[in-house]
């Protein structure tokens, strides 16, 4: 796999940057990961099932450590810091000749979508946001309220942070373009559903990037 390091200020970040086969430039997605204080890593089953999905869809698939995680420089920045280091993926990105600079996609998963979409969902480079198990209960995500670029937000009917009711609620508030899926048997952790659950961002980003 191709290992890359990027820099975040003075700290450097360890990720996995995966191409599709054939020629580029390709459209791309970071893939932010879970709670690093609970075990979060780019290795995460859900991370890691979205990547696979992404590439075999021609979709190329930046994953990286939040700071102190594995090989990450630094120490937990309580969900602040690790939105400069989503900024810093996207930067690297932005520099990378094998990418497509104006079909970048931000897609995070739990604590990833809180930080991600909170880092991004502004961004003029990103055209377009996925957010998979938004823990509502543990984080506010009010600032999706305002963006009207295509987003995606999936859960899980067992999820233990996402109660479906609020889901659907929040989802109604939020401006269009954007679609939801609700995965029935999943909870927030999505074992045995990360093939499903890639199949159903891979489609969403094929079709909107």
């Amino acid at each position: 796999m191709p290992a890359v390091e990027f820099k975040c200020g003075e700290l450097t970040l360890e990720g996995y940057l995966e191409l599709p086969e054939g020629d580029g430039p390709f459209p791309a997605s970071i893939v932010c990961h879970p709670h690093p204080i609970y075990g979060g890593e780019m290795h995460n089953n859900v991370v890691m099932g979205v990547c696979v999905h992404l590439i075999e869809n021609q979709i190329a698939a930046l994953r990286f450590n939040f700071r102190g995680v594995g090989s990450s420089e630094g120490e937990f920045g309580e969900g602040i810091k690790e939105q400069d280091d989503t900024r810093a993926a996207l930067e690297f990105l932005l520099q990378r000749d094998e990418i497509d600079k104006k079909r970048i996609a931000l897609t995070g998963y739990s604590f990833g979508a809180y930080v991600g979409l909170a880092a991004l969902n502004n961004n003029e480079n990103i055209k377009t946001l996925v957010g998979i198990s938004p823990p509502l209960l543990l984080f506010e995500f009010n600032y999706l309220k305002t963006s009207t670029k295509p987003k995606l937000l999936v859960i899980g009917n067992r999820d233990q942070f996402t109660p479906e009711n609020e889901f659907k609620e929040f989802y109604e508030e939020l401006p269009e373009p954007k679609e939801k899926r609700i995965l029935k048997g999943a909870d927030h952790f999505y074992w045995d559903y990360e093939d499903e659950l890639g199949e159903i961002i891979a489609e969403f980003l094929h079709k909107t990037l």
